[in-house]
């Protein structure tokens, strides 16, 4: 089982639900799945790039990602229908745990000038979504082999009712949001 879970299983609930003052167990939020997501809006003129965020992202979440591919052409962009744009991949149960654990503890600390991450970034019904500028962050990406450093996107989604509640349930569980005003990364 991922540390992350277990603290999540024996400090956090217990510590939400007086917090809260939730009747039972089974109101305290918890994380019901993250998706990560790299868009790849260069791969129209070359198609390897693809297959490179592909291996990356792999390498990353230890689950092979969905290639998302464009709805509509666009002519202005070279865009047509069905071309590969980006990947995706979506991680429940122990592998989310796993991977929040390695982003809070490896990756955000190898992040250039990190204050925090944005206390801001919540969607209104519990919901965290935290943008990365680097896949170089995670240790399992070799430094030496990337083609090119592409950003991701982060979405932690939860069973909060509120973003306080999410918020408390990740400080919790040990993300270092910024000050409030500061901004964050």
């Amino acid at each position: 089982m991922a540390e992350l879970k277990e603290k999540y299983q024996k400090e956090i609930i217990p510590q939400l639900k007086e917090k809260f003052s939730y009747k039972n167990v089974m109101q305290v939020p918890k994380v019901v799945k993250v998706v990560v997501n790299m868009g790849l809006g260069e791969a129209v003129t070359n198609s390897k790039l693809v297959e490179h965020a592909v291996s990356d992202m792999t390498k990353i979440t230890g689950q092979k990602p969905v290639v998302t591919r464009a709805k509509k052409s666009i002519a202005t962009f070279k865009l047509r229908e069905g071309m590969p744009i980006g990947c995706k991949v979506t991680l429940r149960g122990e592998k989310a745990y796993e991977f929040l654990e390695r982003l809070m503890n490896i990756g955000l600390a190898r992040v250039r000038d990190f204050k925090g991450v944005n206390p801001k970034s919540f969607d209104g019904r519990g919901n965290y979504a935290l943008g990365l500028k680097e896949q170089i962050i995670f240790p399992e990406i070799e430094f030496d082999k990337i083609d090119k450093i592409r950003g991701m996107d982060v979405i932690i989604v939860t069973t909060a009712d509120t973003d306080h509640e999410a918020k408390e349930l990740l400080r919790a569980m040990g993300m270092p949001f910024a000050e409030e005003g500061s901004g964050g990364n």
